[in-house]
């Protein structure tokens, strides 16, 4: 069951130390004056088992748990937990050689800071939880990380991974139902039939109602305006846009809705009916609002690609209409011109204006 969330390796990482940080180590190994008196030489341990102490005094709130091999902690933390209590950090290799001295410690490191171990009590406190955000993730490994949050959170002592895993597998098994459950008074036999029919090819659009509804358009266009319209008049025509699933999370909605999209149909078939009815009716209901939002963004956008073009229509004419008053207007500037030069010449060759003496000429 864990290995379909963890690999071996990972489960193994799981149990022992991680690196640390700057922040963490500051923050969780660094000992008070009562975390001193409470591994105090004068309770007649030595320096390896104080030290040992020590560091599962300080990995327990840091971790949730405190790893089996205790001396594997990061060497910069042993330095600083040995540096407060003036011992040799080469101690710690020898600490723990039986287990019965780390399950002492740990029991008593539980005790000093309120901690306790998980009881039948504990362990239905974390299914209650992980059955709520269950219903909103899905992700296993972020239902562990949150599971492993809240055991720190309620000072709980985290179990083995692999526990802790099955109980992710468990709620999510769990959420399954219960969005069944939810949902039930939705599948009448004629719903249930209109579901299925989802699956179908259906022979107008040569495809399956299911792909039809999650295949969006590509462009802009008066095709791609029409086909969404018609997804709509469908949607409405099965009381799609009038569903209220308002009993699941908003979370648990999306996520249906995507998996019903990124299925195919014969996918969906193999699905048994407790998983696969409420599939098609949170795709239904939420295809609904999300092709309507795409018919109104599909017609703006038309309507604003055609006053685009129709912009740059105008300002091509304009141009082209400058350009011809330009040239206009040069044309006729030069023919004033050639016309000035003209008569200048003109007016110069009338009889008496030009002197018969080269000289008097200028």
């Amino acid at each position: 069951m864990a290995t379909q969330v963890f690999a071996d390796e990972e489960l193994e990482r799981l149990r022992g130390f991680p690196e640390i940080g700057r922040d963490e180590l500051f923050r969780f190994f660094t000992l008070t004056s009562a975390d001193v008196a409470f591994v105090d030489p004068g309770r007649g341990r030595g320096p390896a088992d104080r030290l040992g102490l020590a560091v599962t005094l300080s990995t327990l709130p840091w971790l949730g748990f405190v790893p089996d091999k205790v001396s594997a902690a990061p060497p910069v933390a042993v330095a600083r937990l040995a540096g407060r209590l003036a011992v040799d950090p080469a101690e710690l290799r020898s600490y723990g050689r039986r287990a019965k001295t780390r399950t002492e410690h740990l029991r008593l490191v539980a005790k000093h800071p309120g901690w306790r171990l998980p009881t039948t009590l504990e362990l239905k406190e974390l299914d209650e939880f992980l059955l709520a955000r269950a219903l909103e993730h899905d992700s296993p490994t972020l239902l562990f990380r949150l599971a492993c949050e809240y055991l720190i959170s309620a000072r709980v002592i985290r179990p083995d991974p692999v526990t802790v895993v099955e109980r992710v597998a468990h709620a999510r098994a769990e959420a399954q139902r219960e969005t069944f459950d939810r949902l039930a008074h939705e599948f009448t036999e004629q719903r249930c039939t209109t579901l299925d029919g989802l699956l179908v090819t259906d022979p107008e659009i040569r495809t399956t109602r299911l792909r039809w509804l999650s295949t969006g358009p590509v462009e802009a266009s008066p095709a791609a305006v029409k086909a969404e319209v018609s997804k709509l008049e469908f949607l409405r025509s099965m009381d799609a846009d009038s569903l209220d699933l308002s009993v699941l999370p908003a979370e648990r909605r999306r996520f249906l809705a995507t998996v019903g999209r990124r299925l195919t149909a014969q996918a969906m078939e193999r699905r048994d009916p407790q998983r696969r009815y409420p599939i098609l009716l949170t795709l239904l209901a939420q295809s609904a609002t999300d092709v309507l939002d795409e018919v109104v963004q599909l017609f703006d956008q038309a309507v604003s690609a055609r006053e685009s073009k129709a912009e740059r229509k105008m300002r091509d004419a304009l141009a082209e209409r400058g350009k011809a008053a330009v040239h206009a207007a040069g044309a006729a500037g030069r023919a004033a011109i050639r016309r000035r030069v003209r008569a200048g010449f003109a007016s110069l060759l009338r009889p008496g204006r030009l002197s018969a003496d080269p000289g008097q000429m200028g």
